[in-house]
């Protein structure tokens, strides 16, 4: 089972997760219930087409753009629709 915690709290837990450029790609589902909060930073992969973002909202703390996913993957990354990565300091192991 591969976890993300943050502010000493399990954020997303599952044994299905994608990884791809060392990143574990969890299933939206797998994201405790409102942790995750939109925001309208976006970024460009080549390969993997436009990220989107968003923040975490942990007991009272939050983690800007914390959280990334791609509504609409180019082909070569159809695997991680529907899926969300972190960083910005989220322990996922």
């Amino acid at each position: 089972m591969v976890k993300a915690i943050w502010n000493d709290q399990v954020i997303a837990e599952s044994d299905d997760t994608v990884v791809i450029e060392n990143n574990h790609y969890f299933p939206l589902d797998a994201v405790t219930p409102g942790v995750l909060a939109k925001s309208d930073t976006t970024s460009i992969c080549p390969w993997k087409g436009t990220a989107h973002y968003y923040s975490l909202q942990v007991a009272g703390a939050e983690n800007r753009d914390a959280a990334w996913y791609y509504p609409e993957p180019k082909p070569a990354a159809s695997s991680i629709r529907g899926r969300v990565a972190f960083w910005k300091g989220v322990k996922v192991g």
